[in-house]
């Protein structure tokens, strides 16, 4: 796997873990009990923006992730 594509692997388990472990602590406050606070986590996962995590790295990287032409 190319070296830029792995850390994008990486920066998008990272941020999806990151929102996940956010959402399940603040449900968890708001005393949601261990379900609630479980499809909080999933759903902070799913709001996670993909398009903006693949165009930081597009342009950190100043070429397109994929395999060359």
């Amino acid at each position: 796997m190319p070296a830029e594509m792995q850390q994008l692997a990486e920066t998008v388990r990272s941020v999806c873990l990151q929102a996940a472990l956010a959402a399940y602590e603040d449900a968890g406050i708001q005393g949601l009990c261990a379900e609630g606070r479980w499809e909080c986590a999933v759903s902070a996962i799913q709001m996670v923006d993909l398009h903006a995590l693949i165009a930081t790295a597009v342009s950190e990287t100043n070429q397109p992730l994929g395999p060359p032409p």
